[in-house]
């Protein structure tokens, strides 16, 4: 009798053997393994997965030539960014579909999908300084720089952590490093979901707060006087503003489209947050119809906004008009600019405040509502006040409440 045992039928099928279980992202294919040894328990939709590619490749060409037309720079760079780092992702996963068992591909995949949103979102944050300056920087509570310079910073900050995150889990050759790399990834996001957040309660308050101007009877910076000619923002960076633009529809349908595409976003980083808490293997991870329509409808939706309502076409010419500076600056009676934070050290004329030209001692002695006008043009509080040490123009409250310029 023989002491050799027969292991036939004990052996695992030719995909689960011991072979393929050392090397199963050279060694396997869909013929020779099973999904349980790939990197997603699922095949990635060839067709759906085309779709979206598809998708942004056109949103891409779209936004490469309004860019270049509306000379919006910085929003075409951030979109550009966003939409072809999606395409890789989505060609990546069409890549996956073929074999789900290379570790390069899923990792291309996961690490350029989960950083893409960050440059939309960019993208988003840049259109909030503009809109600013169209309704009036009186009506904000901060100057539209500062909105540039804290959301963009933050999303860079996101974008980074997101980066190095994807980095790190790439290149692990340890179940530690790798969840460490999934930690910092999800530290990028979280940071990201909350930059939304504030990125959207300033919109609401901003929002509001122009609302509040508009309902104000007789108010100079009320609805019936929105940028003109000679509007704060127009004097400062010398180019007026159409008064009709903030009415208009296009315009309109601009801040539509930036709200819906900001809540996509937000919605997709939520989900994102989710999905990687459970690590790259976990439930969510291996869902495909919640990433289908979690991450890759909601970016889809978010870029045909930011593409079919394009700042460039519905500001309607204004957008380098809706510029704004690092510095105020006004323009003086020659049209030439002058930054406020420079006339202490420089010899210049008083800036020209109002249509008919008058000089300083003539709206001084003028009419009444010539004085109101003239002092609108400042932005209330720290602008007018430099004025006030250059030119010796004091200010005070009548009331009615409306600062108006004296002589003495």
């Amino acid at each position: 009798m023989s002491n050799s045992t027969d292991l036939t039928g004990l052996l695992p099928e030719p995909h689960g053997g011991a072979t393929l279980l050392s090397n199963p992202d050279v060694l396997c294919t869909l013929a020779t393994c099973d999904l349980t040894l790939a990197h997603l328990k699922y095949l990635p939709s060839l067709a759906g997965n085309a779709f979206y590619a598809a998708i942004f490749a056109g949103c891409l060409i779209f936004q490469l030539v309004l860019g270049i037309r509306y000379r919006t720079w910085g929003f075409m760079t951030a979109a550009i960014l966003g939409m072809l780092t999606e395409i890789i992702g989505y060609i990546a996963r069409i890549a996956v579909h073929s074999n789900p068992f290379i570790k390069t591909n899923f990792l291309m995949y996961l690490v350029t999908l989960t950083i893409a949103p960050a440059f939309l979102s960019a993208a988003i944050y840049l259109c909030l300084a503009r809109i600013v300056v169209v309704y009036g920087e009186e009506r904000s509570r901060f100057r539209p720089v500062t909105y540039t310079l804290v959301f963009c910073t933050g999303d860079f900050l996101a974008l980074l952590l997101q980066a190095v995150g994807g980095a790190i889990a790439s290149g692990a050759a340890s179940a530690s490093t790798t969840q460490m790399g999934i930690n910092i990834m999800l530290a990028g996001l979280s940071y990201q979901v909350a930059s939304l957040l504030m990125f959207s309660f300033c919109c609401v308050e901003f929002a509001l707060r122009v609302y509040a101007f508009s309902r104000t009877p007789g108010h100079p910076y009320s609805s019936n006087s929105t940028n003109g000619p000679n509007s704060p923002s127009s004097i400062r960076t010398g180019q007026p503003l159409n008064s009709s633009l903030p009415k208009s529809i296009l315009f309109r349908s601009f801040l539509a489209g930036l709200c819906i595409a900001t809540v996509t976003i937000f919605i997709r980083s939520v989900f994102r947050v989710a999905e990687l808490s459970g690590g790259f293997h976990g439930p969510l991870a291996n869902n495909q119809v919640s990433f289908m329509i979690l991450e890759g409808a909601m970016v889809c939706i978010a870029c045909l906004c930011l593409t079919i309502m394009h700042p460039g076409l519905c500001f309607q010419g204004e957008w380098r008009a809706a510029n704004f500076t690092l510095r105020r600056k006004m323009l003086n009676s020659n049209g030439k600019d002058v930054f406020l934070s420079d006339l202490d050290t420089q010899s210049v004329e008083p800036p020209h405040y109002s249509e008919s030209g008058d000089d300083m001692d003539s709206l001084n002695s003028g009419p009444l509502d010539a004085r109101v006008m003239t002092a609108t043009y400042f932005r209330p509080g720290e602008a007018h006040l430099e004025l006030v040490s250059i030119y010796g123009i004091r200010y005070e409250n009548t009331s009615d409440e409306y600062p108006r310029p004296r002589s003495g």
